[in-house]
């Protein structure tokens, strides 16, 4: 399954919020609530991700099973 746990854990630990992730960095609202949902989003989305946040993929994503 996957987890975007880390994600929001990267979020925090940056001192990003999602209103800065929408205004600043153009990211959808309809990708924060798939984020949140745990729902697919593209590789692209999750590279854009870490090129703001500066980090991993790991930092993003994570598999469980």
């Amino acid at each position: 399954m996957i987890s975007y746990a880390p994600f929001w854990q990267t979020l925090e630990e940056k001192g990003i919020t999602q209103y800065q992730l929408i205004n600043q960095y153009g990211v959808s609202t309809g990708t924060l609530d798939a984020l949140r949902k745990n729902r697919s989003i593209t590789l692209n989305t999750i590279q854009d991700l870490c090129l703001i946040l500066h980090c991993p993929i790991e930092k993003i994503v994570e598999i469980t099973m």
